[in-house]
C-alpha cells in the first residue's frame, strides 16, 4: 500500500500496513472537520514512539533478544490508553496504526484518554511460564520511562491476559518504589481490577450490534450469527447473542470453522476449545471448513473478531450479510469498505463496536483511584448507556452527513480531539 503523505523515515513508503490503511481513513474524514482540519496533520504522526531491546536468559541458559514497542499516538484528552499484544508478526506500523486507532475509540465513547499501544515481537506459544514473566518484566521495565497512572495505561491484548497485567503492575511497583494499582488495567480481580472487565469488550460488541439490528430491521431472536475468532472478545460476544435467542451458525478459530445451520451449542464448544484447544473437532457441528471458506457462509450478522485486515477487496464481493460488527482492531480494508458499501452491508467499525473494553478500563482506572469497587451489574449497566448513547450519536451524524458508521465515528471523534488540540494550542 503506497501513499501520497509525507512519511517518516522509518515507514516503507512501498509498504506501510495497517498504518496506510488508518491514513486512509483520515483522508476520507478530512473534509468533514471543516475549520478544524488545519490540525489534521496531527492525528497522522505520532507523538512519540518508543523502540527497546528486550533480553532474557532462556531457560536452558542461552539469551535471546526480542523487539519491543510502545507507542502514543495523541494524548490531547488525557493519558494513553492501550493495550500491549505479544505476536510473532507485530510491527511497529501495526502498533503506530492500533495506538490512533485507540485515539479515535477513546474519543468516539467519550472516555477522557488518549491512544497508545504496545507490542512485542514475539511468539508467546515458545516460551515457558517463566521465560513468559521474564519477557513482561523486562519489556515493562524498559518501557517504564513513559507509562504510570497518569501517564499511560497499558492493557491486555491479543496473547496478553490478567496474569500479564500482575507482573507489569509488581514491575513497575519495584521500579517506582510504591504499589500504583492504576498503572494497567484489565488486571486480576485480587490486585484491584473491575469485575466485568474480562467481558466488557465482547459485551460491547453485542451492545452496539443490538442497536444496529434495530435501524436495520433485523431480530435478534433467531438472527444467524458468524464469528471469526473465538477469543475473549468473539467467544463472549457469540454466547451472549445466543443467549438472546441468536444462532450463531458458525465460528472460525486458527484452525479452520464450525458450522450449524441450526446454531452451534456455544457453552458446550466453549468446553470443547478448553479442553482441546481449538474448535477443530468439535462433535456439535454439521460441517468442518477450511478458514477460507468462512467468508462464503450467509448469515445475517458477521464479527470479525481475530486480527487485522481479514476482510479485503478479495473476500468482500463474496460476504453474503446484513451487519458486520468488528470485534477486531482493523480487520477491514477501505476498498473492502467500498465494496461492502455498494452491496448496502452495514459496518459498525472497530473504534465503535469493540470500544467495551477501554470504556471499562476507565471504569477499572476510577475505581482504583478512589480505592471504591462498583458491582458487575453497575458496571455493566453504565457500559451499556456508554454504548448505545456512543452508537446513536455515531449513527445521528451518519445519517446527517450521508457517510457511513465509519466515517462519521471519525467525524465525531476526531472533531473531539482537534477541539481539545486547538483549544490547548501549542507548547512552547
Amino acid at each position: 500500500m503506497t501513499t501520497q503523505h509525507a512519511l517518516p523515515s522509518y515507514l516503507n513508503p512501498e509498504d506501510l500496513g495497517p498504518w496506510g490503511v488508518y491514513l486512509q481513513q483520515i483522508d476520507r474524514v478530512t473534509p468533514h472537520l471543516g475549520h478544524l482540519s488545519r490540525w489534521v496533520e496531527t492525528l497522522k504522526r505520532p507523538k512519540r514512539i518508543l523502540t527497546v531491546d528486550v533480553p532474557i536468559e532462556r531457560d536452558d541458559g542461552s539469551i535471546a533478544h526480542f523487539e519491543g514497542y510502545r507507542v502514543q499516538h495523541n494524548m490531547s484528552r488525557g493519558p494513553g490508553k492501550g493495550g500491549v499484544r505479544f505476536h510473532q508478526d507485530v510491527t511497529l506500523s501495526e502498533v503506530m496504526a492500533l495506538s490512533a486507532w485507540m485515539t479515535v475509540k477513546n474519543a468516539a465513547v467519550n472516555v477522557p484518554y488518549g491512544g497508545a499501544k504496545g507490542g512485542i515481537r514475539v511468539d508467546p506459544k515458545t516460551l515457558s511460564k517463566g521465560e513468559l514473566q521474564r519477557l513482561t518484566r523486562r519489556y515493562t521495565s524498559e518501557i517504564s520511562l513513559i507509562i504510570g497512572p497518569t501517564k499511560d495505561i497499558p492493557a491486555p491484548d491479543v496473547n496478553t491476559n490478567e496474569q500479564v497485567m500482575a507482573w507489569m503492575m509488581d514491575s513497575y511497583a519495584m521500579i517506582e518504589g510504591n504499589l500504583s494499582t492504576g498503572v494497567v488495567t484489565g488486571k486480576p480481580i485480587s490486585l484491584g481490577g473491575s469485575l466485568g472487565r474480562r467481558e466488557a469488550t465482547g459485551r460491547g460488541v453485542f451492545v452496539v450490534g443490538r442497536e444496529a439490528a434495530a435501524k436495520r430491521g433485523v431480530k435478534i431472536e433467531g438472527a444467524r450469527v458468524a464469528v471469526q475468532g473465538f477469543g475473549n472478545v468473539g467467544g463472549v460476544a457469540a454466547t451472549m447473542f445466543a443467549e438472546a435467542g441468536s444462532k450463531v451458525i458458525a465460528v472460525q478459530d486458527h484452525t479452520g470453522t464450525v458450522v450449524h445451520q441450526g446454531g452451534l451449542d456455544i457453552p458446550r464448544l466453549h468446553q470443547h476449545v478448553a479442553e482441546c484447544g481449538s474448535v477443530t473437532g468439535f462433535p456439535g457441528a454439521e460441517a468442518f471448513l477450511d478458514r477460507e471458506a468462512f467468508w462464503d457462509i450467509e448469515s445475517d450478522i458477521l464479527i470479525p473478531a481475530a486480527l487485522e485486515q481479514q476482510i479485503t477487496a478479495k473476500n468482500a464481493p463474496r460476504i453474503r450479510t446484513k451487519i458486520i460488527l468488528e470485534g477486531a482492531n482493523g480487520p477491514t480494508t477501505p476498498e473492502a469498505d467500498d465494496i461492502l458499501a455498494d452491496k448496502d452491508v452495514l459496518i459498525v467499525p472497530d473504534v465503535l463496536a469493540n470500544a467495551g473494553g477501554v470504556t471499562v478500563s476507565y471504569f477499572e482506572w476510577v475505581q482504583d483511584f478512589s480505592s471504591f469497587f462498583w458491582s458487575e451489574d453497575e458496571i455493566n449497566a453504565r457500559l451499556t448507556r456508554i454504548m448505545q448513547e456512543a452508537f446513536n450519536a455515531v449513527w445521528n451524524v451518519a445519517q446527517e452527513k450521508k457517510v457511513t458508521l465509519r466515517t462519521a465515528t471519525f467525524i465525531l471523534a476526531c472533531t473531539r480531539v482537534l477541539q481539545a488540540r486547538e483549544v490547548r494550542g501549542l507548547y512552547p
